[in-house]
């Protein structure tokens, strides 16, 4: 028996997308106005946590970049010339507003003038508690960025952002839908251990995918508010979200009107990102995943899971991701299997890290790590990925489009890897 679908019409759906897309425009609309306000004063004063620093240097003066959070809610870089450390630091400034800062911009990140009148030290949170303690297990600096970007979601250290792009694997770095999926697996599984007997005796008449489910909705959504609502993670969690809610209706949940409808609702409610690059790339990963289970259904769950999803989506993201990062390396061909490896990985060391023995791994990280030495620059062109983003949508509705796609896709591969 067929599973009824998400909406009983193609123009039930267009009124839904239709509805959003004002919504969108009214909150659009807001956020122009904010921004206009924002440009049109000489000098602005604001409160702005610290997110990372960095230092960098022009001729013999060294200066920091600093990415702050301001309590009004935008986000920005600055440069300060002080020679301090500004980690779990909050800052009084004075910022300088322009109209060469854009509205994608002002939704986004940009760069403004500073003056730094006041630094005060952030209360030390139960966060941070837990941050130290992973980072003290480990002695690289590499490492504790690693660790603290999966774990808390933290800026990477420039060095291993460089190494994991060679290695083409910064989808595991930075949280995503590829985190939340082994979060629910694990959490679910290990509930489900304790729920199963207790229902047997106590409560068979209860339905364990409502109340095992509630329950790991919720530890999800404390852990996307703890790691402060990366775009990516956003999009998963809501996609967890809702797609739960459907499977408990017996509505069918792999669908094109599904991930659309997300995505307008998403943008409705967070007009920021629309510009965030995280959130369209995560958006593309999800597209290309049930675009690959649309036309490979007939095979074995095992042959899909192991194979044509982690082979598939590096192949058909190729051109995506080299539109925006040239950075190209033969051994970005791992990718599919460091993917693979990362499932049992990521539960593991959150294991170890907890019972104190989370640097039991790495000599084998480092010597990962420090297998690219070199890249080169190749850059897909725009008015390519244009046409590759219109084939790719096309070939929802054509098993020959999709055929094209992967073709153009693995031509590319071998062009830039060969």
């Amino acid at each position: 028996m067929e599973k009824p679908k998400l909406f009983t019409s193609p123009k039930s759906f267009l009124w839904t997308i239709l509805f959003l897309l004002v919504i969108v425009s009214i909150r659009l609309f807001i956020e122009y106005q904010s921004y206009q306000n924002f440009i049109s004063k000489p000098f602005y004063y604001t409160y702005a946590t610290v997110l990372s620093s960095y230092e960098k240097s022009k001729g013999e003066k060294k200066y920091q970049v600093l990415k702050l959070r301001s309590d009004d809610g935008f986000t920005f870089y600055t440069t300060s010339y002080k020679n301090y450390n500004f980690k779990n630091k909050k800052l009084r400034l004075q910022i300088f507003p322009n109209k060469n800062i854009l509205l994608k911009d002002y939704l986004g990140h940009f760069y403004i003038k500073s003056r730094i009148k006041n630094i005060d030290a952030l209360q030390f949170t139960f966060k941070d508690t837990l941050l130290e303690k992973v980072v003290q297990q480990h002695k690289n600096i590499s490492l504790q960025s690693f660790y603290s970007a999966i774990f808390f979601a933290t800026p990477i250290e420039k060095g291993l952002r460089e190494k994991i792009s060679m290695l083409g694997v910064s989808h595991l770095v930075a949280l995503s839908g590829f985190h939340l999926g082994i979060l629910w697996g694990l959490l679910y599984g290990l509930l489900l251990l304790i729920y199963k007997p207790l229902q047997q005796r106590i409560f068979p008449y209860r339905y364990a995918l409502f109340d095992v489910g509630l329950v790991v909705i919720i530890l999800l959504g404390i852990y996307l508010w703890f790691v402060d609502f990366p775009p990516s993670l956003l999009r998963s969690y809501a996609m967890v979200l809702v797609g739960w809610v459907m499977l408990l209706l017996g509505i069918e949940l792999l669908s094109f009107m599904f991930l659309a409808t997300i995505l307008a609702l998403l943008v409705a409610l967070f007009p920021p990102l629309l510009v965030s690059l995280g959130f369209w790339l995560s958006i593309a990963g999800v597209f290309y995943i049930f675009l690959l289970l649309q036309y490979t259904k007939v095979l074995s769950k095992w042959t899909i899971a192991l194979f044509i999803i982690p082979v598939g989506i590096f192949i058909l993201m190729l051109p995506v991701v080299h539109t925006i990062f040239g950075v190209t390396s033969g051994y970005q061909l791992l990718s599919p299997i460091l993917s693979l490896l990362f499932i049992p990985f990521y539960p593991l060391v959150m294991i170890l890290h907890i019972i104190g023995f989370g640097g039991a791994l790495d000599n084998i990280l480092l010597s990962l790590f420090n297998l690219p030495t070199q890249s080169k620059d190749m850059i897909f062109p725009l008015w390519a990925m244009v046409g590759y983003t219109l084939l790719s949508i096309g070939s929802i509705w054509s098993r020959k489009l999709f055929f094209t796609t992967i073709g153009l896709a693995l031509a590319y591969g071998a062009y830039i890897f060969l």
